[in-house]
């Protein structure tokens, strides 16, 4: 099982590092991994001149699976389009046409009082948003800067087809049918052509599922009741901008946006798989970020790319023991707490790991 691992920027290699041990500590020879590390984002830049080097590229395309940090740095803000750390995970994105953007939002049962919700509201959360990853205005054009008649102006270019609605709508729906059977499709077609033809195409394809209860909010609506009833949602498939902000508001739901794995796929087996969270330049070097989201991250890759359910479940059933013992990283510490680094939270992971087999 290669293994392609990409550690980036910030806090990436630190909490990657712990990732990494997990999946050491469940490596058997009957299913041997097979890591190779590479260059991504700023520390690519730094290296080579641009964020995506070509062997980088080379690598992942030859790789069964993608184990991704973070990318950034206050200090690459300005550099040209094109060569900022963030240009290099689009340019993944669209390279392996990993489309959809599987988020989920689970609240361990340990971690109610971490968020800023009444327990009653958030109680047994378990839903998922799939966010629709290589289109949108993250990717539209044109795109670019001018001079208008009032001064500088830029834009950019919101679009979809058909195609691509349709596809991720039907792995929202499948998604559906293997949890609780009910979808909602967020989308801003009271204002937007672009939502309209999203509600549509979503609407066409639902025939295909029949057992499936499809609803629809604007995205407003749902970003409001994602904070007032959580639970009422299943999974929500939505545009690559909606996803990205609901997913990260829906973070809080759970404590802290350092809980949140994700999984980018595509056509096939092959994934990237990353922690929500973002580089965090202040966090990195000091042994305090939280590396459970890209843990999580890894039993995800077990789980899609691998097939390898039971050790997924191992892993994701360690991470809550963890917290059932009462051990917290710095983000998720309640009053009374033990709170540990981020190496010691990846042992304190193995050491369930270990005692479980």
């Amino acid at each position: 099982m290669k293994i392609a691992v990409l550690p980036g920027d910030g806090i990436g290699p630190e909490v990657v590092a712990e990732a990494l041990k997990v999946l050491r500590a469940i490596e058997s020879p009957q299913r041997p991994f097979a890591f190779t590390q590479a260059l991504v984002g700023g520390a690519a830049y730094e290296a080579t001149g641009h964020p995506l080097p070509p062997e980088t590229l080379a690598l992942v395309k030859a790789s069964d699976a993608i184990l991704f940090g973070a990318e950034g740095g206050f200090q690459y803000e300005t550099l040209p389009r094109g060569l900022r750390p963030g240009d290099a995970l689009l340019s993944l994105r669209t390279e392996l046409e990993l489309f959809a953007n599987f988020r989920p939002i689970r609240l361990f049962p340990e971690l109610i009082g971490a968020s800023t919700l009444r327990p009653d509201v958030i109680e047994g959360l378990d839903l998922l948003i799939l966010r629709e990853l290589t289109g949108d205005i993250y990717f539209g054009e044109p795109r670019g800067d001018r001079t208008g008649p009032h001064g500088r102006e830029s834009f950019n270019t919101m679009r979809y087809d058909e195609r691509e609605i349709a596809r991720i709508a039907r792995v929202g729906f499948e998604a559906a049918r293997s949890r609780r059977g009910k979808l909602c499709s967020v989308d801003k077609a009271n204002v937007l052509e672009t939502g309209e033809l999203w509600r549509q195409v979503v609407i066409e394809v639902s025939a295909e599922f029949p057992d499936v209860e499809l609803s629809h909010l604007y995205i407003d609506a749902a970003a409001m009741t994602l904070v007032r009833s959580p639970r009422d949602f299943d999974v929500i498939v939505t545009s690559n901008l909606f996803g990205d902000i609901l997913s990260d508001e829906a973070a809080m739901l759970t404590g802290s946006i350092g809980m949140l794995p994700s999984a980018s796929l595509g056509i096939g087996r092959k994934g990237l798989y990353e922690p929500v969270h973002g580089c965090a330049p202040d966090l990195a070097g000091r042994n305090i970020a939280n590396p459970l989201a890209t843990i999580l991250s890894a039993a995800m890759m077990l789980r899609f790319s691998f097939g390898l359910t039971a050790d997924a479940d191992r892993i994701e059933q360690a991470v809550r023991k963890v917290l059932a013992q009462g051990l917290r990283t710095a983000d998720i510490a309640e009053p009374g707490a033990r709170v540990l680094g981020t190496r010691e939270m990846g042992d304190a992971v193995i050491a369930q790991l270990t005692q479980a087999s």
